[in-house]
């Protein structure tokens, strides 16, 4: 039985864009979880080896996107793209929402549960961050290769101090910058 597994990188933060993986494993990888529960490095050293051992697609939506079409017009457009690019028996897709894709399956926590999900999740986070640290000197009053657009009180702080970027999402609604939230 092949299982395609497909997590993402992004829904929360205010900058950035949303990145989703996913990942049909082709050989069995020592250390694969969550990627929230591995440091950074072991993330970077397991993303090379899933690129090696798999086959994998990788979808990536602006924060532009976002702003004009919605969060959940985004997931449905990453999770169409690795659908229809990656041949599997089963498609999990780690939460508890198919976004409208009758193939896929849910699962609340799979990342830590599946190895082809936590491989996803390794994907996305990896290239995110790699994304946010990238472009950091372009933004310099914001601490992107620090909290990569999270909502955190220090990138809050930057924002009252220095407004939105072109980066941001702007349709994103801050409770502590005194704006009705849209969520």
């Amino acid at each position: 039985m092949v299982i395609c597994g497909i997590d993402e990188a992004g829904r929360g933060p205010i900058a950035g864009p949303l990145v989703m993986a996913g990942v049909v494993l082709k050989e069995n990888i020592d250390g694969l979880n969550d990627s929230k529960k591995l440091t950074a490095k072991k993330r970077e050293i397991l993303f090379d080896e899933i690129i090696q051992k798999s086959e994998y697609k990788i979808v990536e939506v602006d924060n532009k996107t976002i702003d004009e079409k919605g969060l959940s017009f985004a997931i449905n457009y990453c999770l169409n793209e690795i659908v229809s690019s990656l041949k599997a028996d089963r498609y999990i897709f780690d939460g508890n929402s198919k976004f409208g894709i009758d193939i896929l399956e849910t699962m609340v926590k799979g990342d830590s549960k599946v190895a082809e999900i936590s491989a996803a999740s390794i994907l996305a986070k990896v290239t995110r961050d790699r994304f946010m640290c990238k472009i950091a000197d372009k933004y310099p009053n914001y601490s992107f290769t620090k909290h990569k657009g999270y909502i955190t009180k220090q990138h809050i702080e930057e924002i009252k101090k220095f407004g939105y970027s072109d980066i941001h999402r702007k349709s994103y609604k801050l409770k502590a910058l005194n704006q009705p939230t849209l969520f």
